[in-house]
């Protein structure tokens, strides 16, 4: 959990994904698409990335990919992300926390 904590407050915005998901890809899309870098860990291919899992559902995160932290905190999901950007909360909070600057 602390190695979990330390990924998460280094970079902006931190994103846990897998390849095999589909909607993993739709959310790394639109954050790309809008200019910001995020950090992208890949939990099918990196080491401990089950340990890594295990740890978000412990956040409560369910599923646990993708998962989106946005300044160290947890957005949450696929839903939580669609659901902030179609309300326009989510422009504001990625230039909140530095990821975007237009």
């Amino acid at each position: 959990m602390e190695n979990l904590q330390k990924m998460i407050s280094e970079k902006s915005v931190v994103i846990f994904s897998k390849n095999s998901c589909c909607m993993s890809h739709t959310i790394k899309t639109l954050f790309l698409d809008f200019g910001v870098n995020p950090t992208i860990y890949e939990l099918d291919e990196i080491n401990r990335g089950r340990e890594i899992e295990q740890a978000l559902a412990q956040l409560g995160c369910s599923p646990t990919v993708p998962v989106v932290f946005i300044g160290g905190q947890l957005v949450g999901g696929a839903n939580q992300v669609m659901s902030l950007h179609l309300n326009r909360s989510l422009v504001p909070m990625l230039k909140r926390a530095g990821a975007l600057w237009l």
